[in-house]
């Protein structure tokens, strides 16, 4: 095991982080609800507002565990092409996974901030934080969707992730931060003594916990 929770993958995260620590540009993102926990630790670690960026997995039918692709807010969408094309999944199937996701996205994304509206990230240093990398679709879905934003620079932040989907983001972001990049990589939660599923609860909390420390003003929120 490299960590033995995500808490304290994510005091690693932040430590390897240091360089952007007391900037009033740097917000932090996370990709719940995984992320979460980890994001918090790192918000604290820098001084830097914390808020969530929403994104869903679109499951493989029959094998959801699969990902066939991912959504993000916004209405962004990265499919995996290749892999549709070779087990043929019709269209109007990626569509009913579409369409299934986007309203739990929408779910998430009022449960968690309520009536506040996000962080603004324009013209800021985001750094967007998960518990880890399998097939990257989903921060990739992420990223994509932060860029339409408009932000100065995207920072990818794991504790751990395959070194070729590592090399992958690289390509897309400004910058990729993953202290650990271990062979052969099976799964994200064989990194973990403890790794179990974040609940709806736990988001909330540390969104809370990370306003109350926020000084007033900090990182900015859109109208």
């Amino acid at each position: 095991m490299l960590y033995t929770d995500r808490h304290e993958a994510g005091r690693a995260l932040g430590a390897a982080l240091g360089a952007y620590a007391g900037r009033s540009d740097v917000v932090v993102l996370a990709l719940p609800r995984g992320g979460a926990p980890v994001a918090l630790e790192v918000a604290e670690a820098l001084g830097a507002p914390l808020d969530v960026f929403l994104v869903r997995k679109l499951g493989f039918p029959g094998n959801e565990e699969y990902a066939m692709g991912a959504i993000a807010s916004g209405g962004v969408r990265v499919l995996n092409e290749p892999m549709l094309a070779r087990y043929g999944v019709p269209e109007a199937v990626v569509e009913a996974v579409v369409r299934s996701e986007q309203r739990e996205l929408t779910r998430r994304e009022r449960s968690y901030r309520g009536d506040l509206p996000p962080l603004d990230v324009r013209g800021k240093t985001v750094i967007v934080v998960d518990d880890g990398l399998a097939t990257g679709l989903s921060m990739r879905a992420a990223v994509t969707a932060l860029q339409s934003l408009g932000p100065r620079r995207i920072v990818v932040a794991v504790p751990v992730g395959p070194a070729d989907t590592v090399d992958e983001l690289r390509r897309l972001a400004d910058e990729v931060v993953c202290p650990a990049t271990p062979e052969p990589f099976l799964a994200v939660g064989r990194f973990y003594d403890v790794f179990d599923q974040t609940t709806d609860g736990e988001v909330m909390d540390a969104l809370a916990r990370a306003r109350r420390a926020e000084p007033a003003g900090a990182g900015g929120r859109n109208p």
